[in-house]
């Protein structure tokens, strides 16, 4: 393992077993000492890098949302008519719902978190802002907004239910939230 200069990828490595130790253990189970063991990495790696575990945590969620948001780009980006998006909101909310279960859980961590500390809220917004960004760009801020919490909703209800609603029921609620009304 290379060490030192000659190891650019340490801090990613870092920031990847942050997310890896959150999902398979939680936040309150981070530290350096963990942390540092996880990545591979000589403990003084940590404070080289992050000026603490708050600094560590904020970059470690930070990338998690940028991915999040990527996947709503991926599902969102092609869709052009109102069908198509209604459509790709579906795919979005079933793609969350039945992907890696690593996401459901930091997801979940990043909210209780940012439930207890008005630093992690302000991530935790700026998330939601950027999401409803690709929503507004086929709906009013207004239905985007709801929208995004539909996602929400129905990713988690879908993901932890033993029976999950099928895509139907998904397209249906869609559906009823996006339609123009008469």
């Amino acid at each position: 393992m290379a060490t030192g200069h000659t190891d650019p990828q340490r801090r990613e490595r870092i920031l990847a077993a942050t997310l890896d130790h959150i999902a398979d253990e939680g936040v309150a189970g981070v530290s350096h000492r963990r942390i540092a063991a996880r990545a591979g990495v000589p403990l003084g790696s940590m404070t080289y890098h992050f000026s603490g575990i708050d600094e560590l945590l904020r970059e470690a969620f930070t990338r998690f949302a940028d991915h999040i948001v990527a996947v709503f780009e991926h599902h969102l980006g092609g869709a052009e008519t109102p069908e198509q998006v209604r459509e790709a909101v579906t795919d979005l909310v079933h793609a969350l719902s039945e992907g890696p279960r690593r996401d459901l859980v930091l997801a979940h961590e990043l909210y209780t978190l940012a439930a207890r500390r008005p630093e992690y809220r302000e991530l935790t917004q700026a998330w939601m802002r950027r999401s409803r960004l690709l929503l507004e760009q086929h709906f009013d801020p207004v239905t985007a907004r709801q929208l995004d919490a539909l996602i929400e909703g129905l990713t988690l209800h879908r993901s932890l239910d033993g029976e999950p609603h099928s895509r139907e029921l998904t397209r249906l609620a869609v559906t009823r939230l996006t339609a123009v009304p008469s």
